[in-house]
């Protein structure tokens, strides 16, 4: 164990070296070394055993004694706390440090030991050390800083030496601790002044360990705690004397006051880290609140009011609407009675209660609860004037214990609760989840529980064995009922639609009163439509009855009698009405009476709807207290505590009206015509037909009017009827959101091209929406401040700092190179030269340019000014050139060469006034001169020497001699000439002797970027040449136009947190990992380089190795070698990419403050050099305090302890990316083993979060104890949830494991969070939606079908759904909540288990139900990572379809159906659960049509009713089948996709694209999609067993075998596909088509397209998947896994009994067998219809037939057991055995011959046989699967399974044989990979050296 602690050691120290070479420079880093690094967690949390075993590592050099005494104390200190070693790792430690300490007696030469001296020795040299090391003067002069504020005068050796201190203290500290142990015996007066010195030594702030505000002491390294709203809000919290009085025993912790947290600590027994979270919490809460209204006085910081009040309000808004809801009073009397104390207490309390509630943080109002009891406990204490424990927390013998005496008993009723579930697999009715104890608090009835809490409640009732507790008030049943219940209106409408239409269709579009008679039958239906909605109410809340609230059983009865009243009522008046029509002398008594009825009812339901929907009327019946009327608003609409007021303003509620408006007036008109109308003819054909022959013996339809060929005909018809209004939202979705995007100038910048175009443009755009006002007035160019400067050299200079950092990320990226920067970044434009100066990337090459047509003009020079200036940037650069050359000549030379220059310049100057320039300059001579500079700038960019200065003072006269004597005509060059003062210095040979090489940074940047100028002769059209580069910043220049919330200063911004959830994804690739090559001899590390070819050759240039660089050379440099980890990680969808990508935002609030310059005792006149500069922003104290007070970054890594327990590579990744991002902070659960006094062992578990120290370790800042294992429900919302109390700040960004960020949109978030406060409705946004892009969709067609699938979606899907829609939920990924909103409602997610498998999006349905508001904004982008591989795409896809199954059946479905308007209603379901109804009602499209088609072949009568009619190929089939086709291969998920694609590229790369898109078999894709989506989600509504599934982020581009395959997608795809297939061969063998084959394909087209599809898209998106080698291998591989037997511990993928076993886990309960054995009953009619068809039977139709095909098939079976039987007895048995099955094998076939020789039997019948049977054989598999067990006890079992092995057998071997065919051809692999890389290709990528493989290029 020694060895692997070691090994650990050695791990962790290599990762973290390179890193240390990194950073060399910027302080000390001071890393455990030895047995320090090994220090268990049961012992380290305890005692400070590390901090002494560092401080004898760091003294063992100045004194091996004292060393040697400190160890020997830590081994003491380890066996005092666990004298047994029963801590993981203890023993092991313990061993290890006495090993050590034998090592320090042995150098010791067996000199004797004193040990009663050892504390002499320590405290001599505990005082040599502390004076070698100056640690008193330091602390005098730290006080003397901090008394006169002079914080950030020396700023830098300041933060240098207190980094060094760091250590010092350290160590002292250790020192202290030991001397005070050993001292115990020691004078009482010894004793004090040890304690004395050692309390002075522990306040030192530096070792303090503190989150972002140091509140238990100082921090000089720290410059938060100087910012005066800071001071203020910690002022605020201050203990004052008019509180109560605190005992005197009571410790106040570190070196602060006492304050308002330490009261609530001692009364309410909150625990110290919770203390310590919140009052950090409320401290910056209070401080940014007041930042917003100003920023306090510097010399007495005080908050106001209005801050406190504000925040009040909005963290206890859910409280108060709770009390008002319960209709009790709060806990205070009004809000004007309370000071700003007690409103900061009430903030306090509620903030404690929230950060220690653990799970119960899922129960919103729970809380509300405790808080209300808590809070009036507190406002009695204030009242009295000492501090007394009240009842609610007090325990009868233990100490005070809020999570003891609060949360632990509802943690536990609720942990009860959630082991009843069975890992998931009970049905949800069987326990209580979540939302069923919240809602326990949303009746009075709640009070009963009475404070302090009765433990005998109902609601802390344990279930009893089976007996279930009872739900709340509503009840998860399985079924696909709910669809109906929760939204019957949508449902009833389309009914009560089609029976109109069709009425109207029958009575050939005339409407005239006897029409409208019968159209009135639409009041029946609704009625009873309506009735048999309350049924389900009644049936579906059973399970709840006997705990729900009697208010909403009242309700439910009172409907269920009043809608069956009325059901009954309505429909006896209607059925008199039709009496009273066939009577035509009847007085219409009965019609006037239904007229009646249906008016008032009609006008009543309107006038409801318009109350409770109606936005203006809502208002109306919110006042009206009438009871009456609140009686039929009750009955109308259940009252819930969430879902009131769910209307939105008048202008948004016409807009979603009117758009579906237009969809019902497409929708109804399509049905009516192409649907309905078409088939009223036939229908009425063939029901007056005459008896009809029928070729089977029919049962139902003969004496019906052919009632089941009606159905088989109208039912294709109605199926898609029901699901087509889906198509039209699609499409009018799609015009909607283009025509959006447009307005919102998406896509203006859509090229590199129009980057160039518009890039004057940008300066000025970026001043406007992205710099605050407070930076708009940046004192740039003070120099010159007497010149006016022009705007856009102002802009300029605000914008190039911003632009050069963004440039500088996209180089840190590898995304462009060195050179590629220097021509992409923009000079600072804060210096004298007046004119603005670009980017040389825009003016490369057009110096060159100019002087050609300087050269070729023969015109006037107006002419060559004009013709210069068509290209604006050939203007520019000839300006600065002419103004940059003059600049630069004059700083370099001495008096007679700088009046040579001015007259030179003088001269020119006048020539170009007096149009004359060609008259004193010989033009021609230009190039010369250009040489010359060009010559002089390239020895000046270079450092100076002696020889260069010769060099240069040379050039100059060179320059002299050409521009007087070649440049300079006669006339001038005389005059120059014989200029006395220029003659004189030229004789004398002072003449340009010597220069002043340049020194100032403005000159040195204008001679580099003049030699550029000069000197680049590239086209700028392919800068930068990486495509991502050339993306990212063609969006973020797009973004600058578009409409935005202008920038607040950072200081007044809205403070936001990030928060990532991570398990245990990938970190950082390991170079084990990115080495490890696939079967094809593929490593990572290859893959990449080949796919990133140009980002891999600047990442080489980046850390300064050459392009022909080896692998192994970097292997050699431990830091090149972690350089390499990060740039493949930075490339995959790993937790390093996350965490680099997240931290821009702080990187950006750092330059955005340090560029506004925060003033903190500095002279302003001083924040500003000549022109701003972000050289050193990083290291700014003020700005990173500003950044870290404004913005937070927490990583919920769940498993991080485990994992650092382990030793997992994992924990030194992460603790790596602490180490480089001194912002980032990680969340874990803690689980500690403790043994309890009567020797049980428990498991404790912690909630805490570190931070990197310098050591490079980590520091434990807090450890929030929990009342048990978190994991109560699902995995990730719970992870979210215990770490959410680290958060910080209003908003809160939920960012996944797989996203990225960028620099340039990082500085938007400022601007993207004003939107919290905008106008967007009725309410203030809740969750602000933001766009993503997905980087994954860019080397194959599958990842780029994906990528564009998603990118639809989360751009153009959502932009409609926020507006005009206002449906739009949360989808997961890059949303920013508003914090508080969300925290003090439940959360971000919920976390019931499986009910809320999709916990994300249930944070949307929450925040809607509670009045929040979901907007869209798309000037801002994350970045996403998406699966690659089909089969992670389909696992993926599985994972939502089965989430949305589970989404039926969940409450808040239910709610937002019943609550929202009809129309919001519509839209809400169509974009949800919606969505995967009309997925799967397309494919039933295919079964019902195709089973209909059978039926009528079977019967005979479709040959029989074709003669009458002609019915085949009428219009509203083919209407049907078109439009379930082009649902079936994409199409309709394609026109999102296709505008999305004009808007953002243009028409032609639109069109270009979709057809790439169609070539490379997207439909196939999209097709099988259909398929996966289908299969889970209907299987879970009917069985459940939604989980998550892991789909591996990986790089894929490897084979799939051909089994693994098989296994994933058999059940879902292969199964079904079959079956279509066998439906289609029964169509066209038995089915009359009058048009022939032709008619027959056409009409089956789709079907056959799906077959093919779900059987072969696998293999044909499958890398090599027709690689004969591959192919053979594949066989070999399938062949064993399905002859493997199965066994204890073999798992699926090893073994095909496993895997049959395990498909078969989903059958769990009595109602899933009987739907599974009702389903399974179709395949009957395949044997039933064959068997008549059949020569043999001729025209009989005797049921004997059926009858006699079922004995048949038990005679098969019987001799398929006969030849399987394989005895174990005896080998001569066996021999018998085989030599009877063989003659009896042969007498079968003789017998068979002769029956066809002799009977009527044919050859065919045999195949028609084999096709009737192998459906019934799956019929009774399947049947035997969902009565395993009766099968079990029958003993037929192993027959089952060989059975079903045949059939997996045959399956297989019907796919896999087309695809050995199309092996045996080398073109058909070059074709697959074509399509499947097609994107690579375009790229220029080398593909086919990844897919061939590497190993020959190894071997070679």
């Amino acid at each position: 164990m020694g060895r692997v602690s070691d090994n650990w050691e050695r791990l962790v120290r290599a990762t973290l070296r390179g890193e240390q070479h990194r950073n060399a420079g910027q302080g000390p880093e001071r890393v455990s070394g030895g047995i320090a690094g090994a220090v268990p967690p049961s012992l380290g949390r305890a005692t400070n055993i590390e901090a002494i075993l560092q401080a004898a590592d760091e003294v063992e050099a100045e004194d091996q004694n004292v060393a040697r005494i400190l160890s020997e104390q830590a081994y003491s200190m380890a066996q005092n706390l666990d004298p047994n070693s029963n801590g993981r790792g203890v023993l092991q430690f313990k061993t290890g440090l006495m090993s050590i300490i034998k090592q320090k007696l042995a150098k010791k030469d067996g000199a004797p030991i004193d040990r009663g001296r050892d504390v002499e020795v320590l405290k001599n040299f505990y005082i040599s050390y502390k004076r070698k090391h100056r640690v008193d003067d330091i602390q005098r002069e730290e006080q003397k800083w901090r008394e006169t504020g002079a914080l950030s005068a020396n700023m830098g050796e300041m933060e240098l030496r207190f980094l060094k201190m760091k250590k010092v203290f350290a160590t002292l500290r250790a020192l202290a601790e030991v001397i005070e142990v050993l001292s115990q015996d020691a004078a009482p007066d010894v004793g004090m002044r040890i304690r004395e010195e050692l309390s002075r030594i522990k306040r030192s702030g530096e070792l303090m360990p503190y989150n972002i505000v140091p509140l238990e002491a100082p921090s000089l390294t720290n410059a938060i705690e100087v910012f005066p709203e800071v001071k203020g809000a910690i002022s605020a919290i201050r203990y004052t004397e008019h509180f109560p009085q605190l005992p005197d025993n009571f410790m106040i912790s570190g070196q602060r006051d006492a304050d308002m947290f330490d009261l609530l600590e001692y009364v309410f027994g909150f625990q110290k880290d919770n203390i310590r979270n919140q009052r950090e919490n409320v401290v910056l809460t209070i401080a940014n609140a007041q930042c917003r209204l100003r920023v306090p006085d510097e010399a007495n910081p005080k908050i106001d009011e209005k801050a406190v009040t504000e925040v009040f309000l909005k963290v206890l808004d859910n409280y108060i609407k709770w009390c008002k809801y319960l209709r009790i009073r709060l806990a205070w009397n009004s809000i004007e009675a309370i000071n700003r104390d007690r409103k900061l207490f009430l903030i306090s309390l509620y903030f404690l209660i929230w950060g220690e509630a653990a799970n119960v943080r899922f129960l919103p109002e729970c809380i509300c609860y405790i808080f209300h009891h808590m809070a009036k406990e507190l406002d009695a204490l204030l009242d009295h004037g000492v501090a007394n424990p009240p009842a609610g927390c007090n325990s009868e013998n233990g100490p005070v214990s809020f999570l003891e005496q609060v949360i632990c008993p509802i943690y536990e009723a609720m942990a009860k609760e959630a082991a009843q579930n069975n890992n998931g697999k009970a049905a949800h009715s069987a326990w209580r989840n979540y939302d069923d104890f919240n809602e326990f608090f949303w009746s009075p009835a709640c009070f009963e529980l009475s404070w302090p809490m009765k433990r005998g409640s109902s609601f802390l009732l344990a279930p009893k064995g089976r007996k279930r507790t009872g739900k709340t008030s509503f009840v998860e049943h399985r079924t696909f009922l709910h669809l109906y219940r929760s939204f019957h209106r949508l449902w009833i409408f389309l009914a009560l639609m089609f029976q109109a239409l069709t009425i109207i269709a029958f009575n050939h579009g005339n409407v005239n009163l006897d029409t409208f008679k019968i159209i009135l039958s639409i009041g029946p239906t609704f009625a009873i439509m309506n009735f048999a909605e309350s049924c389900l109410d009644v049936l579906l809340m059973f399970g709840a009855y006997a705990t729900a609230r009697g208010m909403a059983i009242s309700r439910l009865v009172i409907r269920f009698f009043w809608c069956g009243f009325s059901s009954v009522f309505v429909t006896y008046v209607y059925l008199k009405l039709l009496q009273e029509r066939k009577n035509p002398n009847s007085n219409s008594f009965y019609f006037r009476i239904y007229i009646i009825v249906l008016g008032v009812y009609a006008a009543l339901r309107l006038v409801y709807a318009m109350l409770l929907k109606f936005p203006a009327c809502h208002a109306l019946s919110e006042m009206s207290d009438q009871s009456f009327f609140q009686f039929f608003k009750w009955i109308y609409q259940e009252r819930y505590f969430v879902g009131r007021g769910l209307f939105e303003r008048t202008s948004d509620y016409f807009r979603y009206v009117v758009y579906w408006l237009v969809i019902f007036a497409c929708k109804f008109t399509f049905a009516y015509f192409l649907q309905i109308r078409p088939l009223v003819k036939p229908t009425n054909i063939i029901v007056d037909l005459p008896s009809l022959t029928y070729s089977w013996h029919d049962i139902i339809s003969k004496n019906n009017n052919n009632l089941l060929t009606i159905a088989s005909i109208w039912a294709p018809v109605i199926a898609i009827y029901l699901m087509d209004i889906h198509i039209w939202y699609t499409v009018l979705s799609a015009i909607v959101g283009g025509v959006m995007g447009a307005r919102a100038r998406l896509g203006e910048i859509r090229s590199i091209e129009m980057v160039h175009k518009r890039f004057e443009s940008f300066p000025g755009a970026f001043v406007k929406n992205l710099v605050s006002p407070m930076n708009k007035r940046m004192p740039f160019n003070r120099q010159s401040s007497q010149v006016t400067q022009d705007m856009d050299k102002a802009h300029a200079a605000i914008f190039s700092p911003f632009w050069n950092e963004i440039i500088k990320s996209l180089r840190e990226e590898d995304y462009i190179s060195n050179r590629e920067m220097d021509l992409l970044s923009i000079p600072s434009n804060a210096g004298s030269l007046r004119l603005v100066q670009w980017p040389l990337f825009l003016l490369s090459s057009k110096i060159l340019l100019a002087i050609d047509l300087a050269l070729d003009c023969k015109d006037t020079q107006a002419d060559l000014w004009n013709r210069i200036c068509r290209d604006e940037y050939m203007a520019y650069a000839v300006q600065e050139c002419y103004y940059s050359i003059e600049k630069i000549l004059h700083s370099l030379v001495d008096v007679e060469g700088s009046r040579w220059v001015e007259k030179i310049f003088r001269e020119i100057k006048n020539s170009i006034m007096e149009d004359s320039l060609f008259v004193v300059l010989s033009l021609q001579k230009l190039p010369l001169v250009l040489q010359r500079l060009t010559g002089l700038t390239g020895l000046l960019i270079r450092n100076e020497t002696p020889e260069l200065a010769i060099g240069a003072a040379k050039s100059v006269r060179e320059i002299y001699e050409v521009v007087t004597h070649d440049l300079l005509t006669s006339d001038l060059r005389e005059q120059v000439d014989t200029w006395n003062i220029l003659a004189k210095a030229r004789h004398e040979g002072r003449l340009f002797s010597r220069i002043e090489w340049p020194k100032d940074p403005e000159i040195k940047e204008q001679v580099k970027r003049l030699h550029l100028l000069l000197t680049v002769k590239d086209s700028a059209a392919n800068i930068p040449k990486n495509l991502e580069a050339r993306r990212r910043l063609q969006f973020f220049t797009n973004s600058l136009f578009m409409d935005m919330p202008p920038a607040k200063p950072v200081c007044e911004m809205m403070p936001f947190s990030v928060f990532t959830p991570y398990y245990s994804e990938t970190v950082l690739y390991r170079s084990s990992d990115l080495r490890v090559e696939n079967e094809d001899g593929i490593s990572t590390l290859f893959y990449l380089q080949k796919i990133f070819p140009d980002e891999w050759e600047n990442f080489l240039e980046r850390i300064g190795r050459l392009e022909s660089t080896e692998d192994a050379d970097l292997q050699e440099s431990s830091s090149d070698m972690l350089e390499l980890r990060f740039w493949a990680s930075y490339r995959g969808q790993t937790l390093a990419r996350t965490v680099r990508g997240m931290m821009y935002y702080r990187r950006a609030l750092m330059l955005q403050s340090y560029l506004e310059s925060r003033s903190l005792g500095v002279d302003e006149s001083n924040s500003f050099a000549s022109f701003p500069t972000t050289q050193g922003f990083e290291l700014s104290r003020e700005a990173r305090a500003q950044a870290d007070m404004k913005f937070t970054y927490v990583v919920s890594c769940q498993i991080y302890g485990q994992q650092k327990q382990k030793k997992l590579p994992e924990a030194a990744d992460i603790a790596l990316l602490l180490q480089r991002n001194e912002a980032l902070r990680v969340a874990f659960i803690h689980a500690e083993d403790n043994v309890k006094s009567d020797g049980k062992l428990t498991t404790e578990f912690y909630s805490k979060l570190v931070k990197a120290d310098g050591n490079g370790k980590d520091q434990e800042i807090f450890s929030i104890k929990l009342p048990g294992d978190p994991k109560l429900g699902e995995g990730k919302p719970e992870n979210q949830n215990h770490a959410i109390i680290f958060t910080r700040g209003e908003a809160i960004q939920t960012i996944d494991m797989n996203q990225d960020n960028y620099l340039e949109e990082a500085m938007k978030m400022r601007n993207l969070l004003e939107e919290f406060h905008g106008n967007h409705g009725l309410r203030p946004p809740s969750i602000l939606g933001v766009r993503e892009h997905v980087f994954t969709g860019s080397v194959s067609s599958l990842a780029w079908f994906m990528s564009n699938q998603e990118t639809s979606f989360v751009t153009l899907g959502q932009r409609v759904l926020a507006s005009p829609l206002k449906v739009r939920m949360h989808y997961g990924h890059p949303d920013v909540f508003d914090r508080i909103f969300h925290i003090s409602r439940g959360g971000i997610s919920k976390a019931s288990r499986v009910i809320n498998i999709s916990e994300d999006i249930y944070a949307g349905f929450n925040s809607t139900l509670r009045q929040g508001n979901i907007t869209h904004h798309e000037y801002i982008q994350v970045g996403k990572g998406r699966d690659v591989g089909l089969n992670q795409i389909a696992l993926f896809e599985g994972k939502v379809a089965g989430g949305n199954g589970e989404q039926v059946l969940s409450r808040d479905i239910y709610r937002l159906g019943q609550l929202f308007d009809f129309f919001r209603m519509l839209s809400f379901f169509f974009t949800t659960v919606g969505y995967y109804v009309c997925t799967m009602m397309t494919v039933l499209t295919v079964y019902i049509f195709l089973y209909g088609r059978v039926y009528l072949a079977f019967s005979g009568l479709d040959e029989g009713v074709a003669e009458f009619a002609k019915l085949t190929g009428n219009t509203a089939l083919d209407a049907a089948l078109n439009a379930q086709f082009l649902v079936q291969i994409g199409v309709f998920t394609a026109v999102p996709m296709i505008m999305g694609f004009i808007l953002e590229l243009g028409l032609l790369k639109a069109v270009f694209s979709f057809i790439t898109m169609q070539l490379q078999l997207c439909s196939v894709f999209f097709t099988f999609s259909l398929g996966t989506r289908t299969h889970y989600f209907g299987r879970t509504i009917l069985h459940g067993g939604a989980k998550y599934k892991a789909t591996g982020r990986g790089f894929v581009v490897r084979h799939i075998k051909f089994a693994e395959n098989y296994r994933l997608y058999s059940r879902s795809h292969f199964v079904k596909a079959l079956e279509v297939a066998l439906l289609l061969i029964v169509y066209i063998a038995y089915g009359y088509t009058e048009g022939g084959a032709v008619s027959f394909v056409l009409l089956t087209l789709s079907s056959w397209f799906l077959v093919i599809s779900w059987l072969f898209a696998p293999y044909i998106f499958n890398p090599s998947g027709f690689e004969w080698q591959k192919t053979v291998e594949d066989f070999d591989d399938w062949t064993s896994w399905l002859l493997y037997k199965g066994g204890v511990g073999v798992k699926g993928d090893n073994s095909w009994e496993s895997w049959w076993e395990e498909e078969q886990a989903h059958i769990q309960t009595l109602r899933g067998r009987i739907l599974e054995t009702i389903l399974s009953l179709r395949f009957i009619i395949f044997q039933y219809g064959i068997v008549y068809k059949l020569h043999l039977t001729g025209k009989d139709t005797s049921i004997m037939i059926y009858g006699f095909s079922w004995v048949v098939l038990v005679g098969l079976v019987i001799i398929f057991k006969l030849f399987s039987f394989s005895p174990k007895k005896s080998s001569n048995f066996g021999l018998v055995m085989r030599f009877s099955q063989g003659v009896f094998s042969l007498a079968l076939v003789a017998a068979l011959c002769l029956v066809v020789a002799f009977t009527s039997l044919s050859i065919a019948d045999l195949f028609a046989s084999i096709l009737a049977f192998i459906p019934t054989g799956w019929m009774i598999l399947s049947l035997a699967i969902t009565w395993k067990r009766v099968v079990r006890i029958v003993g037929l079992w192993d027959s089952v399974r060989e059975f079903a092995r045949m059939y997996d057998a045959g399956m297989g071997m019907i796919i896999f044989a087309p695809i050995a065919v199309l092996s045996w051809f080398p073109f058909v692999s070059t074709f697959q990979s074509r399509i499947l890389f097609n994107q690579a290709f375009s790229r220029g990528l080398e593909i086919s050296i990844i897919l061939a493989g590497n190993k020959a290029n190894v071997q070679a």
